[in-house]
């Protein structure tokens, strides 16, 4: 295990200088490999290989700069690799006071030509958070 450690502290390293390169990009990609000058990473879409790929001169420039000796970069697509979840969009829940006050307003408002699309509106919020 000592003699691992050195060549992990190493590809940690390397990984933390490609976040900081190229920080909107740096969850979706690990590095695999950097042997003689070539950084292989790994890439969890076609998608996401192209818009690196747009990236690669910034990345090795950077990487220059910190004492990495980048020659080449190749990317490779592991499609085992999990893609960041997408956040649960939020429901709006309304109190059933709130329903109740949306429904009287819905029947207290004047019946006229111009209240006539928000009163639909009202009764209609009312309705379906009413069975929602």
């Amino acid at each position: 295990m000592a003699s691992l450690m050195p060549a992990a502290m190493r590809m940690a390293d390397l990984q933390r200088d490609v976040g900081l390169a190229l920080p909107a990009i740096a969850n979706n990609c690990d590095v695999l490999s950097f042997q003689e000058g070539v950084l292989t990473l790994a890439v969890p879409s076609s998608a996401v290989a192209a818009r690196l790929k747009q990236q690669l001169p910034k990345l090795q420039a950077t990487l220059l700069a910190r004492g990495w000796q980048v020659n080449s970069t190749r990317l490779k697509v592991q499609v085992t690799r999990a893609m960041p979840q997408r956040p649960e969009p939020r429901v709006l829940e309304l109190p059933s006071t709130a329903v109740e006050a949306f429904e009287e307003l819905g029947e207290s408002l004047p019946d006229t030509p111009q209240n006539a699309a928000l009163v639909a509106a009202v009764k209609r919020l009312a309705a379906k958070r009413r069975s929602g």
